[in-house]
């Protein structure tokens, strides 16, 4: 069987594209060559099946109140078991969890994922090796973001999310790894673009091999 990669994220994950000119479909996704979990299955190769499980908008651990169904806490363990084995997964959320209506700061952002990470944990879908989560940490939301309906100080805190995302790994023993760095666009600056799409895979592809 190949080795399952789960990964678990919001519209970064999903693939929204803020950008129509950036996608080469011209649309508000970009395509399966474009992004980032399905670029990591080719370079992986076919020994391994990355599997999609991005929402847009989804949080840690937080009930939206304008949308519901967001939290990844109440679904990270159906979809694990869904597709178990799972040899890998990947946790890449956070930036949701800084809108305004949350009120929350990023040590408290920390602290949701490390319950994340732990229910994922002690679900049972794991490959005979055990439990094996790579946290990773979205790059902070850029200069110039402007979005009413998320609110006022979601740069700020998303500033200091990535150190307590680092501490939540360290204190529930899963990996850690910082995507700082991985192109935003310059319509939100909050999603990738297509160049920041392959920066990431190809990170997560020289890492993964390390952790399985």
């Amino acid at each position: 069987m190949k080795k399952h990669i789960v990964c678990l994220g919001d519209s970064n994950t999903h693939g929204y594209c803020a950008d129509p000119s950036d996608c080469a479909d011209g649309g508000n996704r970009f395509n399966e060559e474009e992004r980032w979990p399905c670029v990591l299955q080719t370079l992986l190769g076919d020994a391994y099946l990355v599997l999609e499980e991005g929402l847009s908008g989804r949080t840690t651990v937080f009930d939206d109140p304008i949308h519901g169904g967001l939290a990844a806490i109440d679904y990270i363990s159906p979809c694990l078991i869904s597709h178990e084995p799972v040899d890998l997964l990947i946790i890449m959320l956070g930036t949701n969890d800084v809108k305004e209506r949350f009120g929350v700061n990023a040590p408290a952002i920390g602290v949701a994922m490390q319950r994340l990470v732990r229910q994922a944990q002690n679900t049972l879908c794991w490959s005979p090796k055990g439990a094996n989560i790579l946290v990773v940490a979205p790059p902070p939301i850029g200069e110039g973001f402007a979005d009413p309906v998320m609110g006022n100080g979601c740069r700020e805190r998303s500033l200091g999310v990535a150190s307590a995302l680092r501490d939540a790994a360290a204190a529930t023993g899963a990996h850690f790894m910082d995507a700082a760095g991985c192109e935003f666009n310059t319509v939100d600056y909050m999603h990738l673009n297509r160049k920041g799409h392959s920066q990431l895979a190809h990170r997560l592809a020289e890492f993964i091999p390390q952790l399985l």
